[in-house]
């Protein structure tokens, strides 16, 4: 995976529960390119693909519905032996917390965000020796017709299926962990805040996003323009069962407009928003973090 971004409710209180609480670190403090009122911000324990977690706050969000054509949940790997560890940490901060449950022979946690979306925290064997969050673990879909989008994530993706337990189908490629989950009969989701957006793969770079995005036209699925991301570009696309995918070039990264020890510490804008920064900060709501780089 490169990334996989939501919809969050307040701003403060989504940056508060991912910095302080799970221990992420603001990665970068940007719009939303195709909305500069509504703030982007970029979490991670690494500034990464593979390890960012991205949300779009939306506080006057309408109802939502679960549903199928959606992810349920943002999936994070941590040490095996850090359970007990975060039960304490959600207790003492009374964070709404669940398990430990398992899935496919790994034990894990579930905990509630401030907006309500699922955050499991997913116990793996790693090299880390502190019980941070490593990476990304995985990702979910939940769609009404398993079969289809097991086909696309085989035939066109080249996935390969790995196992399945209960309602869930494990598919695998290059380490990347997607779970198809059946859910027949189940209305189509809503998306509002508290609930994921898309799931981005990555590419090493633009020549490897153009092939791919030249097999999903020849495929015959609606896919996207290049979109310029400035750390990265995209393509976008959906699978059959209506759950939004991306394609994201790991350059030119992170660093491209603050050095490494500066990362999230300034509210950066794209070149063609930046003549409109003063309208867009007044737009923005009043923010108060600790920038992890020097005062």
């Amino acid at each position: 995976m490169h990334h996989v971004t939501a919809f969050a409710g307040d701003a403060q209180r989504n940056l508060d529960f991912y910095t302080n609480f799970l221990g992420l670190r603001l990665i970068k403090r940007t719009v939303n390119f195709d909305d500069p009122a509504t703030y982007h911000f970029y979490f991670g324990p690494a500034a990464e693909p593979g390890t960012i977690a991205t949300f779009f706050p939306w506080p006057t969000a309408p109802a939502g519905r679960a549903g199928s054509g959606q992810i349920p949940a943002l999936a994070f790997a941590i040490p095996k032996d850090s359970l007990d560890y975060w039960i304490d940490r959600a207790r003492l901060s009374k964070i709404d917390c669940t398990g430990p449950d398992s899935r496919f022979d790994d034990a894990f946690l579930t905990l509630r965000d401030p907006a309500g979306l699922a955050v499991e925290l997913i116990a793996r064997k790693t090299t880390s020796a502190r019980p941070a969050i490593v990476r990304l673990h995985s990702v979910a879909l939940c769609v009404a017709d398993a079969e289809p989008t097991g086909r696309f994530l085989t035939d066109l993706l080249g996935f390969n299926f790995a196992a399945r337990e209960n309602d869930r189908a494990r598919f695998v490629l290059d380490g990347a962990l997607v779970d198809v989950i059946a859910a027949p009969g189940v209305d189509r989701a809503k998306l509002s805040s508290g609930m994921v957006h898309h799931v981005a793969w990555r590419v090493e770079n633009e020549l490897e996003q153009n092939q791919w995005r030249e097999k999903l036209k020849a495929a015959g699925v609606r896919v996207t323009r290049v979109i310029d991301r400035k750390y990265f570009r995209s393509i976008y696309f959906r699978e059959p069962g209506g759950v939004l995918f991306e394609i994201a070039t790991d350059g030119p990264g992170f660093t491209v407009d603050e050095p490494a020890d500066r990362l999230g510490c300034a509210l950066q804008l794209p070149p063609w928003l930046e003549p409109l920064r003063e309208s867009i900060v007044r737009r923005l709501p009043q923010v108060k973090l600790e920038c992890a780089g020097p005062a």
